[in-house]
Order: structure tokens, then sequence, then C-alpha cells
């Protein structure tokens, strides 16, 4: 059993994936299993998967017809075999010792967060940031999950494109022990043609809806989180698109 379980959603990012790829073969922790799901990509992403796959059996493939990101991690989920696992996006790389620092520090708890560089496509350094509290990021990335504890409490990922807000919600309202790392080994590459860089009112709509539905449903501390992070998102896709 690997002692970590990497699910990476896939769709059209030949020309990321490469560098994706190869930054999880190069990391200082070697005990890992890619589940890579490949979501109806009609560009080059399977030929390069199944030529990773070839050399290094830790890569383990599936392939679903387009059915967006949210669903292909649910997939990936389905497949995991480590004691922990951890969500890289097609486009995105991590640093070669990003698995080992995650595992050494979380510890007993339930996940451990950590940072993230935003890049260019050439690799330069748009912007550094830290958490400096667990809240803070709603991206599934940057985070180390214990496996045992997405199975416990069913976590999955919404259909809709703000699936990762949502997916962070329904983790804040389970309470869980964790671990803020001073450390940013996440890099996450801008991709103007991928979904979370365009604006889709209809789906924001969804989004808040969703949050509203899951206020109702939660702790007093837990609805101040929500509205916080709501009012956050506002301000955001008002003002940061």
């Amino acid at each position: 059993m690997p002692k970590v379980s990497i699910v990476i959603p896939v769709y059209n990012a030949e020309a990321f994936l490469p560098m994706c790829l190869s930054s999880i073969i190069n990391q200082t922790l070697t005990d890992w299993e890619v589940i890579a799901v490949n979501d109806g990509s009609t560009d080059g992403s399977w030929n390069i998967l199944q030529a990773y796959a070839e050399q290094d059996k830790r890569f383990h493939l599936l392939s679903v017809e387009h059915g967006g990101q949210a669903l292909a991690r649910n997939e990936g989920l389905k497949h995991i075999q480590g004691e922990y696992c951890t969500f890289v996006d097609a486009d995105d790389y991590i640093d070669s010792d990003y698995l080992e620092q995650l595992v050494t520090h979380i510890g007993s708890c339930d996940l451990c967060q950590c940072g993230y560089r935003r890049v260019s496509a050439e690799g330069e350094i748009i912007e550094e940031k830290r958490p400096s509290h667990f809240y803070q990021f709603t991206s599934p990335c940057m985070r180390l999950y214990r496996s045992d504890f997405v199975k416990k409490h069913n976590l999955h990922f919404e259909k809709m494109i703000y699936e990762d807000v949502v997916f962070s919600v329904d983790i804040w309202k389970t309470k869980p022990t964790y671990i803020i790392l001073p450390y940013s080994g996440y890099n996450y590459v801008f991709n103007p043609a991928s979904t979370t860089s365009q604006r889709h009112k209809k789906e924001e709509r969804y989004l808040f809806s969703l949050l509203r539905q899951r206020a109702r449903q939660a702790s007093f501390r837990t609805r101040c989180l929500i509205a916080y992070t709501a009012l956050r998102l506002r301000i955001h896709y008002l003002l940061g698109r």
C-alpha cells in the first residue's frame, strides 16, 4: 500500500502535463501512487499519460467521458489506496520535497495545509502565499488528507466549476484536526484557458446558493466562516476578474 495517493484530473493539458508528472517523479518521498483521470481529453494528454505509466508502474490511469474536474476527482478518490491522499492539477507542479514535508508534519491530524506560489507558464514567480489561518484557502490542493478521514465523511466534489469552495466548506463542517505549515511547495501555473481563469456568472449564483444551503446545516462558528468566505469571494469575483 503506497503512503500517498495523488489524484490528478486531466483535461487537454498536454502543454503543462509533462512538468506536472515529472515533478512527482522527482519527489524525495518515493512511496506514492498517481491516480490520473483523463477527463475526455481531445489533445495529446492521454498519450503523455500512457508514456509515463509505461515507464513507472506507480502511475495508474483512468479514462472517463468529459464531465468536468469535479467528477474526475471523484472518480480518482474511488481508487486511492494510500494512507494519505492529495490533489495536484494537471497544469500545476510541486517542489521535490512537497510530499515529504506534508507527510513529515501531519502527525495524527486529519490534514496538513501549506501555501503556494502563483507562477507564469515560463516559471516566473508572480506571488507567494503562505496560510495565516486554516480557512484562508479554498483549493483542495496544497493539502495532505488522511484517507480514512476523507472516506469517513464521504467527502466529494459537487458537479460545478467552483467545486473546490464547496469541498472546503464541507471539510470545515467536520471540524477536522489540522496543522498549518509555513511552507510553499505547490506551484499554481496561471493558465488563461482554465475554467477558474474565466468568469462564470451562472455558476457563481449556484455556488452562493450551495453556500447558503451549507450554512443552514452548520454550527454557528461554521456559518460565520461560510459568510466570511462568501463575502471574500464576491469581492474577488467583482474586482479580481
